[in-house]
């Protein structure tokens, strides 16, 4: 098998179900696209001699049974839907590096001891509806059905119309899968650490933890001229206080801790009043727990003192609490040696500082993740790109662990 032709073939194809043009995928849970990867996916599964099933939210497997354990399974895969105006790599790229990876060994190893699995995750990204790891949650029965029974997507389209007019209904049974071994999710970084350090894979150690915080700073609106500076609770003085001191300290703490304020709201937003209140975010990361909940003390901390300060008052929300997700120690160096027979010493073992399938997976079975490069680390985006000789050295990589596992 020539793996960069069998890629390039599959992801045209792939690419097709929620094209856009020039480039780029649109590709919602439980759509018309969505159903036309799924039912191509499940052909191909067929087509192959993989034994193929799907469960009642939409995952679908295709398996090479093992010859000496068939009860054991070695899983890759990743989740086959897209965000608005995606990219044709997130996502698509785990689920076919699986299945080329997968078909590579059968063709030159013939039936594995262990079972294979393909698996294609119904959802992850939460872009149709507003609830997130859809696919894996029901994987694990961690899914609360109650959540998404009255959630509706823009068109106003209910959840639970668009799941039951694709075919699929909510589970009814309460049993989590045991069989699996071992689950390997390959991904683009969506980041510029690879490319920037000319490296061909990155071996994921885990996947970082978050912290999110809404902050509501309360001040004193008043007249932008006649109020003289020393007079003013300008709330936006403050918070660009707090925002240069969390900076300040996160860089001399130093990677991989990250703090971002994405949202940033002054009210009233005129021009020609002294703003008395900003609602703003705050979303910092980190791999090490410990580390995660010292910054958030500091986060905390800050914005109490900086608001005391100018005689302020600051409502602050935490909302969104994640730990980080750990990587199976012995399948890290399973991946760092399949990566230096692959590429020599072009890779990095580093974390993931977003969010993927595999830190559920990760809960309950040894669990690992590798990288590619992302070309001017971007991604969620139409130009989302990586060259075709890293994409197939992650192939490469996936099957000499696979083989390693199953073999």
């Amino acid at each position: 098998m020539d793996i960069r032709e069998t890629f390039e073939k599959l992801d045209k194809q792939f690419t097709s179900y929620g094209g856009l043009d020039p480039r780029g995928i649109t590709r919602l849970l439980y759509s018309e696209e969505w159903r036309q990867a799924v039912d191509a996916l499940k052909e191909i599964f067929e087509e192959n001699g993989l034994e193929v099933s799907s469960d009642a939210v939409g995952n679908v497997s295709g398996r090479l049974i093992g010859s000496e354990k068939p009860e054991e399974t070695i899983m890759s895969g990743s989740h086959i839907d897209t965000v608005v105006e995606g990219g044709h790599l997130d996502g698509q790229f785990g689920i076919l590096s699986a299945l080329i990876a997968t078909l590579y060994l059968k063709e030159k190893y013939g039936q594995p001891k262990r079972t294979l699995e393909v698996l294609s995750i119904a959802e992850e990204e939460g872009s149709r509806f507003p609830y997130t790891f859809w696919g894996v949650k029901n994987f694990f029965n961690l899914q609360n059905n109650d959540d998404v029974k009255d959630i509706t997507d823009g068109e106003g389209i209910k959840f639970v119309d668009a799941m039951r007019e694709s075919g699929f209904d909510f589970r009814t049974d309460d049993k989590v899968r045991d069989d699996i071994k071992a689950f390997i999710e390959v991904h683009i970084e969506q980041g510029q650490i690879l490319e920037k350090e000319e490296k061909k894979i990155g071996v994921v150690t885990g996947i970082v933890g978050q912290k999110r915080y809404t902050i509501n700073l309360k001040g004193e609106a008043n007249h932008a001229g006649t109020t003289p500076m020393g007079y003013r609770k300008d709330a936006v003085v403050a918070f660009t206080e707090i925002a240069q001191t969390l900076v300040t300290k996160a860089r001399e703490i130093g990677d991989p801790l990250v703090v971002t304020f994405g949202s940033v709201k002054p009210v009233p937003g005129v021009v020609n009043v002294v703003p008395g209140e900003v609602e703003f975010s705050v979303d910092t990361r980190h791999i090490d727990e410990k580390e995660l909940n010292d910054f958030a003390k500091t986060v905390e901390s800050t914005i109490n003192e900086v608001a005391e300060k100018y005689g302020m008052t600051a409502d602050i929300n935490l909302w969104m609490e994640q730990e980080p997700a750990l990587m199976d120690e012995g399948i890290v160096n399973m991946i760092e040696e399949s990566a230096e027979k692959v590429v020599g010493d072009s890779y990095k073992v580093m974390p993931s500082g977003a969010g993927h399938d595999s830190q559920i997976f990760s809960n309950y079975m040894p669990t690992g993740m590798l990288f590619v490069p992302s070309i001017g680390g971007i991604s969620h985006n139409v130009e989302e790109e990586t060259d075709i000789e890293d994409l197939v050295k992650g192939i490469e990589v996936l099957a000499e662990t696979l083989y390693k596992l199953a073999y």
